[in-house]
């Protein structure tokens, strides 16, 4: 493929808006080429201006040539017969990629029956097949699953088998990693490059996480406001950066360690053999199955202290810390600050709801696109502090703003006004603002990147040694975990693995579990 001075301008109402700025790059058989950049800097835009799948009020100018075929110049029905025949394409997040109404294995023979008229018995052999090949369990029964029935990794190769299943020339891969856990992301990458192997093709690999690009990429150009900053072999940029912006991107790593607290500083949320449990009910009148995702944990919690959690998904960290809080049912006991939870109903536990916050992994998901952002963080204020009036509400606001280095102005307007790094510490703010002595922060940064992960660590840090607050923090990125917790607790299966201090446990991991953790977070084997 080769792609000479494309330009995309978007044709808003208060003027054209320039998001590609005449970029041009090669991308050869068999290689693997990495766009790499913040949010905004232009990736996506680039990938899908290739597909031909930019909204109208998109003007594209340039030239994009697959085999010497010029697609911009090319007609609708051509780019319909090239699309997921020769290019294919695998995007971040495979749930909203997939149908949920259609089992995969239509899913999969619908691409088969439109390029390459396979029906029938011929066509679910070839999807069996692809399944196979992408390393789905027992594919003869997972052909008639439903999306919303694999596990995020299985649903992501249930998409690169679509992609591949007309053997393209290019791939598309459009963060095919990010929603996964180290382990899942190394399974998946591992399988790409066996795939590009197999059937010769190039692949245009698109991400904002260097640390994949170096183990994954041949070579790498660097984006930035639409601009393509720096580009040559992987090798080259990592060792070599020509640039500032690429420099800031390669130390953009989470750095520094939290020292521990003292050892007889006062416990502040203590659990004992605490069990949660789900009833599924199986389909057409089946029984109901009873699953324990959280079997029998002990935990201590001091003042000060940031308990790091971590395990792949289905390990039960999010449904351990939701259990402390009491979001969700479960069995044992849990103390917080002395008060036993266990027995409290909702009305017992709503004056301890300010003292113990949340914030989410998605904070787009978790804000209401219907309140302006002074209205998202007074909202506990009116719950917990009826006695505030407005002016009162709206100056703790501004002062949790302030926390969260926020412009006071921004409290009028809404959540999408904002970047994924605003909406955070807006998420933060809203849990702030309460002044709380706990905070679950269950992934905060994985949906972000890598250099707007940095400030937000920096500014837990710093909320925490100001505020002497202390965190429970949830995650599967091992590099934020150590950067940021100074106690560490390995899950698998809803059990602990291994628990200790998080120095002890990076430089000597004691079990094979954690040591494979390590191994796919930090120096992953990609074949």
């Amino acid at each position: 493929m080769e792609i000479e001075d494309l330009r995309v301008d978007f044709q808003l109402p208060d003027g054209p808006v320039p998001a590609v700025k005449g970029i041009s790059f090669t991308l050869n058989k068999g290689e693997t080429l990495a766009l790499v950049g913040e949010s905004g800097s232009g990736k996506s835009v680039t990938s899908t201006a290739i597909l031909r799948l930019l909204p109208e009020l998109a003007e594209v100018q340039g030239t994009i040539r697959l085999r010497g075929e010029d697609l911009l110049t090319a007609s609708t029905r051509r780019m319909r017969e090239l699309r997921g025949n020769r290019i294919a394409t695998i995007f971040q997040e495979p749930m909203t990629s997939l149908n949920p109404l259609h089992r995969v294995g239509r899913q999969i023979i619908e691409v088969l029956s439109l390029h390459r008229d396979l029906k029938g018995r011929a066509a679910r052999n070839k999807a069996l097949e692809l399944l196979e090949q992408v390393g789905i369990p027992e594919p003869a029964r997972r052909i008639d699953s439903y999306p919303h029935e694999l596990s995020g990794g299985q649903r992501q190769r249930v998409m690169i088998a679509i992609a591949l299943a007309c053997e393209p020339d290019l791939l598309i891969a459009d963060e095919p990693t990010t929603a996964l856990d180290v382990t899942v992301q190394a399974q998946i990458l591992r399988l790409l490059k066996s795939l590009q192997k197999r059937y010769g093709m190039a692949i245009l690999f698109i991400t904002h996480d260097l640390g994949i690009v170096r183990h994954f990429a041949d070579r790498v150009c660097v984006m930035r406001y639409g601009e393509l900053l720096e580009s040559g072999t992987t090798h080259d940029v990592f060792d070599n950066p020509q640039h500032d912006y690429t420099r800031m991107l390669i130390d953009a790593e989470p750095s520094g360690e939290k020292a521990p607290v003292a050892s007889d500083a006062p416990v502040l949320l203590s659990a004992r053999d605490v069990r949660v449990s789900f009833t599924i009910k199986r389909p057409l009148f089946g029984p109901k199955v009873a699953f324990e995702a959280v079997r029998g944990i002990d935990l201590d919690v001091r003042r000060g202290q940031t308990i790091g959690i971590v395990g792949e998904s289905g390990s039960g960290k999010s449904t351990l810390g939701r259990a402390l809080l009491r979001l969700l049912k479960s069995k044992g006991q849990i103390n917080f600050d002395g008060i036993n939870l266990s027995p409290l109903d909702a009305a017992a536990l709503r004056p301890l709801r300010s003292r113990m916050q949340v914030v989410f992994q998605d904070p787009f998901g978790s804000l209401s696109p219907r309140l302006t952002v002074g209205e998202i963080i007074s909202e506990g204020l009116r719950v917990h502090h009826p006695e505030f009036n407005r002016a009162q509400r709206d100056a703790k606001v501004c002062e949790a703003l302030d926390e969260v280095s926020l412009d006071l102005s921004m409290r009028n307007r809404y959540p999408h006004e904002f970047s994924g790094g605003q909406r955070q510490r807006i998420a933060i703010a809203r849990a702030l603002v309460l002044k709380p002595e706990f905070l679950l922060l269950d992934e905060p940064t994985s949906a972000l990147d890598r250099s707007v992960q940095v400030t937000v660590i920096d500014l837990l840090r710093d909320l925490q040694a100001r505020h002497g607050l202390t965190y429970l923090f949830i995650s599967h990125d091992l590099a934020v975990v150590r950067a940021l917790s100074d106690h560490l607790i390995v899950m698998k299966d809803g059990e602990v693995v291994e628990s200790g201090s998080t120095r002890a446990i990076f430089e000597a991991p004691s079990e094979t579990y954690t040591r494979e953790l390590m191994q796919a977070a930090f120096a992953p084997d990609l074949g």
